[in-house]
């Protein structure tokens, strides 16, 4: 059953993040199915810890902003959603090319949302698995 309240336009989502964290760190939306949204993001200098790997909050502004973005287009009209929680397991080291990040519904209410996200590498690795938790409120108290 699909979730999303409108159609989506990739590259619409993608250009939300201009000139924000997401645009900065290149974040780039790919492909969506009926509960899930996916978003790629490269792996380099820009987003490295001091030794090489993927920055662990690098993963997290990208599980954040994938479920973020999923969370907006599953409201109706006059809704926003904001995020309550999020936690990430970081599970395997990225040092080069791109994660991909791909966020699936595991509820969604009238008042609250979650979604399990997902980044794997280029050969489909698990990097780290996340979970994030939002609200889902009047866009006049955004």
């Amino acid at each position: 059953m699909a979730v999303w309240t409108r159609p989506i336009d990739l590259a619409q989502l993608t250009a939300l993040g201009d000139g924000v964290l997401p645009g900065l760190l290149e974040i780039e939306f790919t492909a969506y199915g009926d509960d899930w949204i996916r978003a790629r993001m490269p792996v380099g200098r820009k987003v490295h810890q001091p030794f090489g790997r993927l920055h662990g909050g690098a993963s997290v502004v990208l599980a954040e902003t994938v479920a973020s973005v999923a969370g907006a287009m599953a409201v109706p009209e006059g809704k926003v959603t904001v995020g309550l929680d999020i936690n990430a397991n970081h599970v395997r080291a990225a040092r080069d090319g791109y994660v991909h990040a791909t966020a699936t519904a595991e509820q969604i209410g009238r008042t609250t949302q979650v979604w399990t996200i997902r980044i794997e590498d280029d050969a489909g690795k698990l990097v780290c698995l996340s979970r994030m938790t939002a609200a889902v409120i009047d866009a006049a108290q955004g």
